[in-house]
């Protein structure tokens, strides 16, 4: 398949777009308003002689969408589809203001949408009203359901993430002399399938292990709403009645070890977990306030998902090596392609890798990954072999 390919040409992509994506970082801009573009793209009621596509992003929270989900999709997308407009917006986890920027991307006459969902239910209507138009849907990242039937689905397989997630951390505390461990768990927003998954996956792990002493979920992804979750937990149980710390992802868990610093807790003594691998996130795990992330190369999807949408842009039937899987949404199985997340710690073992095989390999952030890392914490990255 491509997607091996794909893992090791970071520096090639990321060198055209490190600027763009620096620049972009997670603030809103004016161009992140419904139905509108960002700079670069053509403004409305303009088409350009080669047609149009639509990529639909869900929020700015997680890092991860405008600094590498975007350029990583752009670039490739351009290079198999040149001259094809890209008609780009991020709906700031209001989905209301995503369904008014896919309205107006059909109304505007793509030929394919390229769609995360903000809310994997809601979007269902988007998908139907595309279809009626006889535009193709690619259902990326998350899963689109509400009784649509998009083409395609390109993800992760996200009930492994968080298996991944539980394993880890249940393997740490367990390592620590923990027997029957007592956890809190902040989940990630109900409306995002993903968010669902990764806790199905976790419980099927932590299910009859441990004793889940606090429970809730993030609504929107904040880090502040998990702070404020974990300083609820921290009050209600007290400062030793948690071991370790489930949280969905890298922001969620940035949240509630803030949480526990204001509360006086040192967080390395309490083993938590995220996803994503974003920078705080690495650099929390060498540092020891962070155990684990799951890894998730997130070239290869976009690139993937670029690779689709340019094949059905042009009516051509993608290559069959592609697709691995089927994902049944509730209404279809859906063609997907399911890549594998990685579990990542400082050092490795127990069934993780580490931040040097792993990221710094990959050159995750770029050519100057390893200085993006090491700025400010050189002696955790030379005791984890960061170089």
């Amino acid at each position: 398949m491509k997607l091996s390919t794909s893992i090791v040409s970071v520096v090639s992509i990321w060198t055209a777009v490190a600027a763009s994506s620096a620049a972009t970082g997670c603030k809103k801009t004016p161009s992140d308003k419904p139905g509108e573009t960002k700079a670069g793209e053509t403004k409305a009621g303009e088409t350009k002689a080669g047609g149009s596509i639509a990529l639909l992003l869900p929020e700015s929270q997680t890092t991860r969408y405008e600094s590498a989900d975007r350029p990583f999709f752009e670039a490739q997308f351009k290079k198999l589809c040149p001259g094809v407009e890209i008609v780009y917006s991020n709906a700031n986890q209001v989905a209301a203001d995503q369904q008014q920027q896919a309205e107006a991307a059909i109304a505007r006459g793509v030929k394919v949408m390229v769609l995360d969902p903000v809310d994997g239910d809601a979007a269902g209507v988007i998908v139907k009203n595309a279809k009626a138009k006889s535009i193709a849907v690619i259902s990326y990242d998350r899963l689109i359901k509400g009784g649509a039937n998009p083409d395609y689905y390109v993800s992760f397989d996200n009930e492994r993430v968080g298996q991944l997630q539980a394993q880890a951390l249940l393997a740490k505390l367990t390592s620590s002399g923990k027997a029957n461990p007592k956890i809190t768990m902040i989940n990630g927003s109900p409306t995002d399938n993903n968010a669902l998954l990764f806790k199905k996956g976790a419980h099927s792990v932590f299910d009859g292990k441990v004793t889940i002493v606090k429970e809730d979920a993030a609504a929107n992804w904040k880090p502040e709403e998990a702070q404020q979750l974990m300083e609820q937990f921290i009050a209600a149980v007290g400062k030793d009645g948690f071991d370790g710390a489930y949280q969905a992802n890298d922001g969620t868990a940035g949240g509630a070890i803030a949480a526990m610093k204001t509360a006086g807790i040192d967080p390395k003594s309490r083993p938590t977990c995220g996803q994503d691998a974003e920078v705080a996130a690495i650099q929390r795990i060498l540092s020891g306030e962070q155990y684990v992330t799951v890894y998730k190369a997130i070239q290869p999807e976009a690139e993937t998902t670029a690779e689709l949408a340019c094949a059905l842009f042009k009516g051509e039937k993608p290559a069959a090596t592609l697709v691995n899987s089927k994902v049944n949404n509730g209404t279809a199985d859906v063609p997907s392609v399911l890549l594998t997340p990685i579990a990542v710690t400082a050092a490795g073992g127990n069934d993780t890798k580490s931040v040097a095989e792993t990221i710094v390999k990959d050159k995750f952030y770029g050519p100057d990954t390893v200085a993006t890392i090491c700025k400010g914490y050189e002696a955790a990255c030379q005791a984890a072999n960061v170089k």
